[in-house]
């Protein structure tokens, strides 16, 4: 998988229109903007570069952090 804990953090900075330093592991990302379209563009992006994620827990848990842990673990 070419999927890094940076580049998922830099793709939601682009699609949330934020700084990347601005967007920390715990942050909640509903409450930075993200809706479920862009959560399902970037499901679609990120699975697309060999991650495996479920949209279900993506929004059950929307912190990049747990993301990053489905991702990894």
């Amino acid at each position: 998988m070419s999927l890094t804990l940076e580049q998922m953090r830099q793709d939601l900075a682009k699609i949330l229109l934020e700084d990347p330093a601005d967007i920390h592991d715990d942050d909640n990302l509903i409450d930075l903007g993200l809706d479920s379209m862009r959560a399902m563009t970037l499901a679609s992006r990120w699975q697309t570069a060999g991650a495996t994620l479920d949209f279900s827990e993506m929004a059950a848990k929307p912190t990049l952090g747990a993301w990053w842990a489905m991702i990894s673990g």
